[in-house]
């Protein structure tokens, strides 16, 4: 069969040709590196606006931000196996008073009397340096130093913040916070609150009342109030699933762990989208000179709506993991 200019296209070379260049385009990547060492699979990437990504296989997990004008640092986003993010920045029906509810965030309402926690007040959580960042296969994280700086420029606390990333089996991950407080002169007292040290807001669609989510905790407990409900009662560890797609559930496990004072604590729950736990729930925490406050959470994001004992078997594998250094 001849083309309209005459002549007959060698239809078998064309495609050994083009095979050829195909095959040599895809070896010009693959270059031979005698000394090449494998490539983390987790990573921690500094980025641009003072924040630091924790990457599984070059995609984003979470970022640690960290910027001289926040009120805090905090982590956002916290992605789903979907490729969506499980928390939000800010109370989807009250923006204004709650602009606290910064996705994943440490903070605490009394520190010396000093409210930690919301906007309003002059106390800030000031990041001083980063640490370190870590790469691996099994987790990547950023440590990082800040100082609880409360009126009159005083520094109350000065804390050691590790934050790491683990892979799990899927797409799901488990989120780890080390936080560790020192009192750098006198004596400071984390008074009687609900309100922290660590507080999750999550999804608006996960919510129970603005989309049909679910809580529950360890000990059987189901959605907020009544007497099985989960407000305020002691546990390991409270779960948040709810819808984040079309026909996709995904959640949020948050976990105590076992070394931490008055574990198992009480978890502030709500059916408006946040939970947090608060081991000063009844009673201060004091913090004195030399001998520092760790505590050590957990986040879980999964996939679906786990059953109680498959999130226990994650609390477990948790709460045996060997502390950071």
């Amino acid at each position: 069969m001849r083309g309209r200019g005459g002549f007959s296209p060698d239809l078998p070379g064309l495609l050994v040709g083009l095979i050829v260049a195909l095959s040599s385009s895809a070896a010009r990547g693959q270059v031979d590196l005698p000394d090449a060492r494998p490539v983390p699979r987790m990573q921690a990437i500094p980025l641009p606006d003072d924040r630091v990504s924790l990457t599984r296989d070059g995609v984003e997990l979470t970022a640690y931000h960290f910027g001289p004008t926040l009120r805090r640092p905090f982590l956002f986003p916290i992605v789903g196996p979907s490729g969506r993010s499980l928390t939000r920045m800010g109370h989807p029906h009250d923006p204004v008073s709650h602009s606290h509810h910064t996705s994943v965030w440490v903070g605490h309402f009394s520190v010396g009397g000093e409210d930690f926690w919301g906007d309003r007040s002059p106390a800030r959580v000031v990041h001083r340096r980063i640490v370190r960042l870590d790469d691996g296969d099994d987790s990547s994280g950023v440590i990082a130093e800040n100082d609880w700086v409360g009126a009159g420029g005083k520094v109350l606390m000065k804390e050691r913040r590790g934050v790491s990333a683990r892979p799990l089996d899927g797409a799901d991950w488990l989120l780890i916070l080390d936080l560790q407080f020192e009192a750098p002169e006198n004596p400071v007292t984390l008074g009687a609150t609900a309100f922290g040290p660590i507080g999750v807001r999550v999804a608006r669609s996960m919510g129970i009342l603005d989309g049909g989510g679910r809580i529950r905790n360890s000990e059987g407990d189901e959605g907020e109030q009544g007497p099985r409900g989960a407000f305020r009662k002691h546990a390991r560890w409270v779960d948040y699933s709810g819808p984040i797609a079309p026909r996709t559930a995904e959640g949020l496990t948050l976990m105590d762990h076992p070394s931490n004072p008055r574990h198992p604590p009480a978890f502030h729950v709500r059916a408006d989208g946040w939970m947090g736990a608060s081991p000063t729930l009844d009673e201060p925490i004091e913090i004195r000179p030399g001998s520092p406050l760790r505590l050590r959470y957990g986040l879980f994001v999964h996939g679906g709506v786990p059953a109680p004992e498959t999130i226990e078997r994650r609390w477990r594998d948790f709460a045996a993991l060997p502390a950071s250094k």
